[in-house]
Parts: C-alpha cells; structure tokens; sequence
C-alpha cells in the first residue's frame, strides 16, 4: 500500500491519507470544500462547495495517476438532503459516462463547517 499525497488538496486533520493506492486502486479519503492553500472553508453555496469538493478530489487522483474519468464509486455525503438536487447537478459536470457507482447519505454533522463530503475509489490505467 502506498500512501498519496498533494500539496494541491486539503491536508488531512486527522491520522489518515489523502489517498491510499494498492496496485491498480487508489482510494480517497473524504474531500470537502477545503481551500488547500489556505486551509479554511469555502464560504459559498452548496453548489460552490461541491465544485470545491470535487477539484480537490481530481487533484488527489492526479497526484496518484488518474483522474476523475476513471472513478469507480463514490459516496456522497450531504449534510442537508435538501441539497441533494444541487449537488447531484454539480457532480454530473465533473463526471463522464458510463457515470461511477454511487451512495448518497444525509449526515447530521461533519468534523467541519461544510456541507457536502465526497469519497472516491478509482483505477489506474
């Protein structure tokens, strides 16, 4: 296992990796609306945040080789389920056919003030 890492997503605030890579799967962890150059939270709409979200987790999968295009599966989480439409909309420009596997789940709360959280699992080609 290999642990990935970028200086262009959020640094972790916790004892975990961006990404872990096992052969030709990497798996992120978690990725919100963190500016990774400043560290704070994006102080935007939902649909802002999971722009955000989303740059960060393709920065992640550059550093370790791939990209959105060859996610897998990926759990949304939403803070608000009232949110879900405008997330869903942002997701679909970021991902291409035949779209990721995908779980969605409203939580009560997240370790930040954000309101979206998303993890991906993707291959290496």
């Amino acid at each position: 296992m290999e642990e990935i890492t970028t200086d262009e997503a959020p640094a972790s605030i916790g004892p975990y990796s961006q990404a872990v890579r096992d052969g030709d799967t990497v798996y992120t962890s978690g990725q919100g609306p963190i500016d990774p150059e400043t560290g704070e939270v994006l102080d935007g709409d939902i649909a802002e945040q999971t722009a955000l979200t989303l740059e960060n987790i393709a920065a992640v999968l550059e550093a370790a080789g791939t990209s959105l295009d060859n996610v897998l599966t990926a759990t949304v989480y939403v803070g608000d389920m009232d949110d879900y439409g405008a997330v869903n909309d942002v997701y679909a420009e970021y991902m291409s056919e035949p779209f990721p596997a995908r779980s969605a789940v409203e939580v009560g709360e997240f370790p930040v003030d954000v309101g979206v959280e998303i993890e991906v699992v993707a291959t290496i080609e």
